[in-house]
């Protein structure tokens, strides 16, 4: 055992890298049923801090969504494709980036190279070899450039992504907003993902997106008819690692096992934030108050689940599983005055677990709401697992829903509790 737990604790170690020393963006691709595609920056991280990428080194233009920026998108750690960025487009305070999106796997193959047959030269003399007129006339062929989207063109190209960006980069950005140049900053931090060919191109193409081995699948696999928006996390750096799946391999008893477990849980927590929102004694008339068997029978009742997903993740690569569970729920009815009422009351459950060595469930994060409180405590979405800082492990990219707008934050799995890494502004959108 002792063994055991020295060569866990030693892949733990050794899944972790080095940090990069340059900056790191997050973002959040959307790609729309008509084909539409665009990136919603959300944090970027520097010298280990992180920032609201719609407003670090904002002068005009943010540096996360500099024209020619690469970005990777991965859903639940598997890359799915690369966005340039093409222009910036600000929507009231929120920042958005239009540009190429290239998925998986559509990069064609190219030709290989032949040279052309020489032909005998017709003078007299000796042999000569020359090419053909046709190759001859021809110039070298020049790189080819990506060109910006109307939005963002102002007469000069973006050149296509590289392992360094275009020295123009930053100025061409500063053009789609106000005009004006962004930091001329020699020691300003860039940002750039990858080389210029698409991942796909050694990876098989995305079949329908990622799907979770769990069964459920991912919020990027959630459109495979076509009708809703997909949200993919991306990462933009020059220097950080290659991105792996997040995915644990869990096998269908044990599925079952830990969804009935986390499904436990959730009665749990709803029960009791319905008995904390239920109305007082006061509320109650001695006429109407419910008999001691039918406030027996309520309190036992369970709660009904609905659009339930159950996700297990392995974020350290030391196959131990982590899993998700989100979930509206709904109280049965109760007395008769309170039917009303308790139907009225939607319940947003948001459950994160790990399992130890026993099988037994450690909790990790309960989130309970309802639809008349979130002003108060609003509701978390999972968007999915994503390496947010650069050290080869995963950490939960959330969307906190509430009254005021929604916002994006990150969270780290601990040992006993999610830690957030970075929690940004409700915004109305």
């Amino acid at each position: 055992m002792l063994g055991l737990t020295f060569a866990e604790i030693t892949s733990a170690q050794l899944a972790r890298t080095a940090k990069p020393s340059g900056p790191r963006a997050l973002g959040l691709l959307e790609l729309a049923p008509d084909g539409k595609v665009r990136l919603i920056p959300i944090a970027i991280m520097v010298d280990g801090k992180f920032y609201d990428a719609s407003a670090y080194k904002a002068s005009p233009v943010p540096l996360a969504i500099w024209s020619g920026t690469v970005y990777e998108a991965e859903s639940n750690g598997v890359s799915q494709g690369l966005f340039t960025v093409g222009g910036a487009i600000k929507a009231g305070t929120n920042w958005f980036a239009d540009g190429k999106w290239q998925p998986a796997g559509s990069a064609p193959v190219k030709p290989r190279h032949t040279e052309a047959k020489p032909v005998l030269d017709n003078d007299e003399g000796p042999p000569k070899l020359r090419r053909l007129e046709a190759e001859k006339s021809q110039p070298p062929a020049a790189p080819q450039e990506a060109k910006a989207p109307p939005a963002s063109d102002t007469g000069s190209s973006t050149s296509a992504p590289s392992a360094k960006p275009a020295p123009a980069a930053p100025e061409e950005v500063a053009s789609t907003s106000s005009g004006i140049a962004n930091d001329t900053d020699p020691n300003r931090p860039v940002l750039q993902r990858g080389k210029t060919r698409t991942l796909g191109s050694t990876q098989p193409p995305a079949q329908g997106l990622a799907v979770s081995k769990s069964g459920a699948t991912t919020p990027a696999a959630k459109t495979a008819d076509k009708k809703t928006t997909q949200l993919i996390p991306a990462i933009s750096d020059a220097g950080g690692p290659e991105p792996r799946p997040y995915a644990y391999d869990i096998k269908p008893d044990e599925d079952e096992k830990y969804r009935k477990k986390m499904l436990a849980l959730a009665r749990e927590v709803v029960q009791a934030r319905a008995k904390l929102i239920a109305p007082g004694p006061a509320d109650t008339t001695p006429a109407t108050r419910p008999s001691t068997s039918t406030r027996s029978a309520a309190k036992s009742a369970p709660p009904s689940f609905a659009d339930l997903q159950f996700r297990a993740f392995d974020l350290w690569n030391t196959n131990e599983p982590v899993f998700v569970l989100i979930a509206k729920a709904q109280m049965p009815n109760r007395a008769a005055k309170n039917a009303d009422s308790a139907s009225d009351v939607t319940y947003f459950v948001t459950l994160v677990a790990k399992a130890d060595m026993y099988g037994d469930l450690r909790k990790l994060h309960t989130g309970v709401t309802d639809n008349h409180h979130l002003d108060e405590i609003p509701r978390l979405e999972l968007i999915d697992a994503v390496d947010a800082d650069g050290d080869g492990r995963g950490e939960f990219l959330f969307r906190q829903v509430s009254d005021t707008g929604s916002a994006w934050g990150v969270y780290r799995a601990g040992a006993d509790q999610l830690f957030p890494l970075f929690q940004g502004t409700p915004s109305g959108q």
